[in-house]
C-alpha cells in the first residue's frame, strides 16, 4: 500500500500522520500485520518533510530511493539510478548468454538477447524514460554490445 500526500504545511503532515494511525488501527482490527520493515518515507521534490512519521511506536525512516513495481524511484525523480541498475543487470545477462551458449549462430544469440535482455531495458520505460544523453547512451551501449555483435 502506498500513501501519497502533497505536503504544503503542518496541516498536511497532521493529516498524513492521522491517516497512518487510521491505517494501523484498521490493520489491527482485521488482524492484519503491517510489515514495518518495508515502511518508509520518500520525499519527492524540493520541500523536505523533516517531521518523523510513525506507525504505532515505529518511526518510519526517510529514504532517498525506493523500488516500486520494479522501477527504482529517487527523491528527485531522475531515472539515473534505475538506469544504472538495469544496465548492469542487462550487461550481466548478455555476458551470461555469450558464455553459456555453445553455438555462435548470430540468429540464436540475437533471439536470446531479445528474449532475456531487451525486456529489462524496456520494462516500464514510459515511467523512467531517459532524457539525458548520458542515460540514453548507457542504454544504447547494452544494445550495441549484444552477443550477436561478438560473433565473427
Amino acid at each position: 500500500m502506498k500513501v501519497y500526500v502533497r505536503v504544503t504545511g503542518n496541516t498536511d503532515l497532521i493529516k498524513l500522520q492521522s491517516a497512518l494511525h487510521l491505517l494501523t488501527e484498521w490493520a489491527s482490527k482485521w488482524q492484519l500485520q503491517l510489515s514495518v520493515d518495508k515502511c518508509f518515507t520518500l520525499n519527492l521534490g524540493k520541500p523536505k518533510c523533516d517531521v518523523a512519521l510513525h506507525t504505532d511506536s515505529n518511526i518510519l525512516p526517510v529514504v532517498q530511493t525506493c523500488r516500486d513495481l520494479g522501477v527504482t524511484v529517487c527523491s528527485d525523480l531522475a531515472p539515473a539510478v534505475h538506469i544504472n541498475q538495469i544496465v548492469a543487470k542487462a550487461h550481466q545477462r548478455a555476458n551470461n548468454i555469450l558464455h553459456c551458449f555453445v553455438s555462435r549462430d548470430p540468429q540464436s544469440l540475437t533471439k536470446a538477447f531479445i528474449t532475456y535482455v531487451q525486456p529489462l531495458l524496456e520494462y516500464n520505460s514510459i515511467i523512467w524514460s531517459p532524457y539525458l544523453k548520458q542515460d540514453i547512451d548507457r542504454i544504447e551501449q547494452v544494445r550495441d554490445a549484444s552477443p550477436s555483435a561478438y560473433v565473427a
